[in-house]
């Protein structure tokens, strides 16, 4: 038997996904005229469910179950990158109205009510998880003030503009939530390819970023010799194709790292190179894992610093600590999804969400259901209609688990 309305769920879905339709995906950058618009239509929706329904100090859209001393909250985010897809972030808000409407009508929500919300600024356009940080109690006052678009708005200002101000924020109620689950397409090829249908998260990875510059010499690149020259760029190809060549061995299975930028001054084919700058990243679930590759690195970075012309100095320009997912949601994951007779597989998440701030607050899970083709982040993103149904049933029958908690 159904626990949810699929039919609603997906014209939830498809009207959220009107709101900065760009081609098959949308453009709703956090605070712009269609974040505002679709956020002012989730609240619309909320209370026509029932729901205690407002918008925060921040533009987070919370919708409450009344009449409920315990609730688990479900939600993710609507905000989206620029001509990003139509399900990432606002498919996990959906889940959360639908399973929230259909406990009231099923007369259940008094037993374990559930607290939707789309938190403001996932994708960071001004702070990243600006939303979720405010309601587990981490955002400052520093915060606000800070700039982080392109036009110098600061978060502060973007809230004014949008008429936020003034209200109070959404809070975590330790006496009232009991868990936080948040449902996501999978963002990558590993579900599909293993042709699982539901992936439980165990947990979101660390990251660490690493600022790598190279100082040397301009010179004439076809009249100095090569002994006689301070090339920047060289021991930092030195440092990439080592990277390459031996993380594998210090990595474990879910280790990722990318090479993603190199940038070499002043860019002349007959001009040696006088300054370059790296920037590294490598992602785990396992805060030791993190820093033992960070220390061999490091190590490397000092015997590259030990040969002639070489000065190579680092710096961290991120850390961010990797999120575990609770292991009794885990198994209450993986027990719905079994009764649904879904194929499911275990994995970590390589993409950061708002569960990992508020993971570290509240018993937290994940449910991926699988990308087409593994795309995301891009309007050709997109799930069959049959994972996303599955992904809400599976995820209801976790809330239903938990009513005896």
């Amino acid at each position: 038997m159904s626990r949810i309305n699929a039919q609603r769920l997906m014209a939830d879905l498809r009207s959220l996904a009107e709101f900065g339709k760009f081609g098959t995906g949308v453009d709703r950058i956090s605070f712009s005229p269609a974040d505002l618009e679709a956020r002012a239509w989730l609240l619309s929706r909320m209370r026509e469910a029932g729901l205690d329904a407002a918008i925060d100090s921040v533009g987070n859209v919370r919708g409450v179950t009344k009449n409920a001393s315990r609730a688990v909250v479900i939600g993710s985010h609507t905000d989206s990158v620029p001509k990003g897809g139509w399900l990432d972030g606002a498919m996990g808000v959906v889940y959360g109205l639908e399973i929230a409407r259909s406990r009231l009508e099923s007369g259940r929500a008094a037993r374990l009510g559930v607290d939707v919300v789309s938190f403001q600024d996932e994708e960071g356009s001004y702070f990243p998880c600006l939303g979720s940080r405010s309601f587990c109690g981490e955002l400052t006052e520093e915060d606000l003030g800070r700039t982080r678009t392109a036009t110098g708005e600061s978060i502060r200002e973007a809230i004014a503009r949008a008429g936020y101000a003034g209200g109070a924020p959404w809070c975590l109620d330790r006496a009232r939530h009991v868990a936080f689950l948040e449902a996501h397409i999978e963002q990558g090829p590993r579900l599909e390819a293993e042709k699982s249908r539901i992936g439980v998260v165990t947990g979101i990875v660390g990251i660490r970023r690493l600022k790598i510059t190279s100082a040397g010499q301009a010179d004439h690149a076809g009249t100095t010799p090569m002994t006689m020259r301070k090339d920047a760029v060289r021991p930092l190809l030195e440092l990439g194709h080592r990277v390459h060549a031996e993380f594998p061995g210090l990595s474990s299975l879910d280790t990722v790292w990318n090479i993603g930028s190199l940038l070499i001054q002043p860019g002349a084919a007959n001009v040696v190179p006088s300054s370059a700058e790296m920037i590294l990243e490598w992602r785990d679930t396992s805060v030791e894992k993190l820093d033992q590759i960070e220390a061999t690195l490091m190590s490397w970075i000092s015997d590259l610093n030990r040969q002639p012309g070489v000065e190579l100095t680092s710096t961290p320009i991120a850390r961010i600590r990797p999120t575990l997912m609770a292991e009794p949601l885990q198994t209450a994951i993986e027990a719905s999804a079994r009764a649904e007779r879904a194929r499911l597989m275990r994995m970590p998440s390589g993409a950061g969400h708002d569960a990992m701030v508020v993971g570290h607050h509240l018993p937290a899970g994940m449910i991926f259901i699988p990308s087409i083709g593994g795309r995301s982040h891009d309007i050709v993103e997109d799930t069959s209609e049959e994972d996303i149904v599955l992904g809400c049933e599976v995820m209801a029958g976790v809330v239903d688990g938990l009513e005896a908690v």
